[in-house]
């Protein structure tokens, strides 16, 4: 995709990064539906409730199947704080943390609030989806770092003892930046990772989370993808937790056949760094995508954050075509992650045709408000 860094896209690369987009959102939201029901069990007791294969199929959660969690969510203001970053642009305003930070906060309100609030004519259209007004399980690190006006930065991180994997677990979008550099990417994430863990080992596992997305988003293979990460990651203070994460996980694919108890060992204690590693193993050693996501989410750690993290992987490296379609027929909130991937791919790939300094489109800036 070495077309997408330039200033013309052709037809086929629009496409293509398209089809990425799709499937870096809806992977990473079909792994979350998978794993969330069976969050908290061991993998004996998800043996007991689905059979002795573990959980091969989507399972009841929030009353229907196919159900997200707080994870998606966050991960679909991601998509849209970057959007609104680039709008707001023309003004000459160009800190994306803090748009990030701003759709973040509108996540939050969805946690509060009944429902969507007409008058707040800045919200833009995603605040106004109702089915995102459910409350799914938030991180209680994600309710306190968005709990107020203040941001999070390196300097001053929220929540700085925090080591949970939930900020990485949003931070796919950050790698669909296919025209920045890696190292920017990483930044980018880091800084906004912080805004709710504040610890090293968190935000730097959602920096190497999102270097890796972003290879696979460029057509490069898994094992390139995180090698790339690795040596990003090296110039970091307080990296090694996580390069040794990674070294672990590949290593873990050279030791025979993928067992839960090999998953289970590389998640640890459910921090950052180890569900990292249960993704990049997973994305590597299954068979499919059904495959690696049924790995992932069959042990007793953090199931809906490991299918999240895997899909993410999976989807931005094999394209939206690749999932398992009965799965995304019960996708919960399916037509908006769509509208919101195609519109993110059509403002990376078209923005100055929809906005700029000689006219924008109207319909663009109410979906998208410059505020």
């Amino acid at each position: 995709m070495g077309a997408t860094a330039g200033a013309v896209w052709g037809r086929a690369e629009q496409q293509d990064f398209r089809s990425r987009v799709r499937g870096t959102l809806l992977g990473a939201a079909v792994g979350d539906a998978l794993g969330a029901p069976v969050d908290g069990l061991t993998l004996e007791g998800i043996r007991e409730a689905h059979g002795a294969e573990g959980l091969v199929d989507l399972a009841f959660g929030h009353g229907r199947r196919g159900s997200v969690t707080h994870l998606t969510q966050l991960t679909l203001f991601s998509l849209d704080g970057l959007i609104r970053a680039q709008v707001r642009r023309d003004t000459g305003a160009w800190h994306p943390p803090t748009d990030l930070h701003r759709a973040y906060r509108r996540w939050a309100a969805t946690q509060s609030d009944w429902g969507p609030d007409e008058r707040r004519k800045d919200d833009g259209w995603l605040a106004r989806e109702e089915w995102l007004y459910a409350r799914r399980d938030p991180a209680r690190a994600c309710l306190i770092g968005f709990g107020d006006d203040i941001m999070g930065t390196l300097d001053a991180p929220k929540n700085p003892g925090e080591l949970g994997p939930e900020a990485a677990a949003r931070s796919a979008p950050f790698g669909l930046l296919v025209g920045w550099e890696p190292q920017l990417v990483m930044q980018l994430a880091v800084e906004c990772a912080a805004q709710t863990h504040g610890h090293p080992t968190a935000y730097l596992a959602a920096g190497a989370y999102a270097v890796i997305v972003h290879a696979l988003a460029r057509g490069e293979s898994l094992d390139g993808a995180v090698q790339r990460a690795l040596a990003i990651l090296a110039a970091r203070p307080g990296q090694q937790p996580v390069a040794d994460a990674l070294q672990h996980a590949l290593g873990a694919v050279r030791q025979g056949m993928p067992t839960p108890g090999r998953v289970e060992e590389l998640a640890g204690d459910g921090t950052a760094e180890g569900l990292l590693a249960v993704a990049v193993y997973c994305a590597l050693v299954g068979d499919d995508i059904r495959h690696g996501l049924c790995l992932a989410v069959n042990q007793g750690g953090p199931s809906g954050v490991a299918g999240a993290l895997t899909g993410g992987l999976l989807g931005a490296l094999h394209g939206e075509t690749a999932l398992p379609p009965a799965w995304l027929a019960e996708l919960e909130g399916r037509p908006t992650m769509l509208a919101l991937a195609d519109d993110f791919a059509m403002e990376m790939t078209q923005g100055p045709a929809l906005h700029g300094p000689a006219g924008s489109a109207p319909g663009w800036l109410a979906r998208y408000p410059r505020a």
